[in-house]
């Protein structure tokens, strides 16, 4: 996260002094660095520059429309899982043919949308899809170009909630299903098979998963190729790791050597879809501490954050740094359980954290917080949602204003 670093004991967000930010922004905030995150997404451009090369940044990961239309400006099309993914997408501008459209449960509305859009390609998750995009699209009068995800029944060796390629999963159709579906898919006048697509699970820190799911793949794409079925695009999925704590995930450019040569022995084009690894270390979550409160043997630091602005540590026991933003000098260190005000045990940031002694009334910043952040946050407790920062060297603009309590009933109405 060189992009958050300290100049005589503050914390920065590239030029922007944070201690001075958050008196104008309140917290919770995130913030986001632009330089980071475009750094990121030319990473994986410029590792895969001697192939066909599409973009598509899983927007599920952070759906800002500020930050969509940075990274499209930028050459990234999109990922997408919903209607309202493809909306976002399309108001910041992304080009309607660089969006995939992922995710087991689309609805006749959402393909409509899809297809009216005129989007790159659905990732087909099951044969009931198949059926329904084809008989969306033959209303329409159009020809909706197609890939199926294959289930390859790989462990991906992570987290048991964010695993999506083994057989007892429910994304993508199940290996011996393929060459099947495709057929099926192949004789109808209104879809045309153009890809083949394989997600494996977030967050993944080794090569080894994409190796086993390349295997499978290769007959697969050969049998297509002898049927005379063009599959032409490859779409590797996404769920590559960062660096959260001391981690040592693969680089783009060690990927990069491992699809490379499969891709050009095939002819294919290829399609990835980062999220995580192009703006998870780009943002932060700034919070004040409102409370140390001293219990039996315990210090709790509990700050006005709370689970439902940043739920991934009370829901997959996730590992975030905090530190404060101003780093007090001399500061004796305790060990602190670092909460928020939710009526939840699982509340909870950080426990028995190696942490400053602090005092209430200061700032602390979880790092790595810009994936799976503010797009996982919610109003529970009837808590309003955070602001989101955008920082540019010295420069930053507030790309989401925070919710008022007006906002929080928004829609909602008396009866008598």
């Amino acid at each position: 996260m060189e992009n958050f670093h300290r100049i005589d004991g503050v914390l920065y967000c590239e030029d922007v002094n944070l201690a001075e930010l958050v008196v104008e922004t309140g917290t919770p905030a995130y913030v986001y660095s632009r330089n980071s995150m475009i750094n990121s997404l030319e990473l994986f451009l410029g590792a895969f520059e001697k192939i066909d090369l599409q973009v598509s940044f899983s927007v599920k990961s952070n759906s800002n429309i500020a930050l969509l239309q940075m990274l499209g400006k930028h050459g990234s099309g999109a990922d997408i899982v919903s209607g309202g993914e493809l909306y976002r997408a399309l108001k910041a501008g992304i080009a309607p043919e660089k969006i995939v459209y992922s995710g087991v449960g689309k609805t006749e509305d959402e393909i409509r949308y899809a297809i009216e859009s005129g989007i790159g390609m659905f990732n087909i998750e099951s044969e009931p899809e198949l059926y329904a995009i084809a008989s969306c699209a033959e209303r329409l009068g159009k020809i909706a170009p197609v890939a199926f995800r294959v289930n390859p029944d790989v462990d991906a060796k992570t987290h048991h909630h964010t695993t999506t390629g083994k057989k007892e999963n429910k994304f993508g159709v199940p290996y011996y299903q393929v060459i099947e579906l495709y057929m099926k898919a192949n004789g109808m006048q209104h879809v045309r098979p153009i890809g083949i697509d394989v997600h494996l699970g977030s967050s993944i820190y080794i090569l080894e998963p994409f190796l086993q799911a390349l295997e499978r793949l290769d007959g697969l794409i050969s049998q297509l190729h002898a049927q005379g079925i063009d599959v032409h695009a490859l779409d590797m999925g996404g769920g590559y790791a960062i660096v959260y704590n001391d981690e040592k995930p693969f680089t783009p450019l060690q990927f990069a050597d491992v699809i490379t040569p499969f891709v050009k022995k095939h002819r294919m084009r290829l399609i990835i879809e980062p999220g995580r690894s192009i703006v998870g270390n780009g943002g932060i979550l700034l919070t004040k501490l409102v409370y140390v409160k001293r219990s039996y043997d315990k210090t709790f630091y509990i700050c006005d954050a709370g689970m439902n602005d940043l739920i991934r540590p009370a829901f997959y026991g996730s590992f975030h740094r905090i530190q404060p933003v101003v780093l007090p000098p001399d500061a004796a260190m305790i060990k602190a359980d670092i909460v928020g005000p939710i009526c939840e045990s699982s509340d909870c940031f950080a426990k028995d954290r190696e942490m400053p002694e602090m005092a209430a009334g200061e700032y602390l910043a979880i790092m790595s917080a810009g994936a799976y952040g503010f797009s996982m946050s919610s109003n529970y407790n009837s808590r309003p949602r955070a602001c989101e920062v955008l920082v540019d060297g010295s420069s930053h603009a507030i790309i989401r204003a925070r919710e008022s309590y007006e906002d929080l009933i928004r829609g909602e109405n008396l009866t008598d």
